[in-house]
């Protein structure tokens, strides 16, 4: 078991054998996925690849289904008020939170 501690500033140092697992190198991005069970999956986001959406892979689904996402918003992305990575982001956790908290109200 690797143990990472969260400094004031909610960083944190990725264990050198999860860096080599994760293939992690300077820059890279580390995509945090949150499987409906509550778990939570820790991929390098530069070695994600979409892959066939039929495998148990969420982070694989994920991206293609951003890709997908992405052509249809072509144009669209200022007005939704999306003009970075960060309100992208920003605009995901609201639309997961908001999907997670339907799905406990069912």
């Amino acid at each position: 078991m690797n143990v990472a501690k969260v400094s004031e500033n909610g960083q944190i140092t990725v264990p050198v054998d999860i860096r080599r697992l994760l293939r992690l190198r300077k820059g890279d991005k580390l995509a945090f996925i949150e499987k409906d069970n509550g778990e939570i999956v820790i991929n390098n986001s530069s070695q994600l690849s979409v892959q066939d959406s039929s495998k148990d892979e969420p982070a694989n689904v994920v991206i293609a289904a951003m890709e997908k996402f992405s052509k249809a918003m072509e144009g669209e992305w200022e007005k939704a008020g999306i003009y970075s990575e960060e309100d992208l982001i920003a605009w995901v956790k609201e639309a997961r939170r908001d999907y997670m908290a339907e799905k406990r109200n069912k």
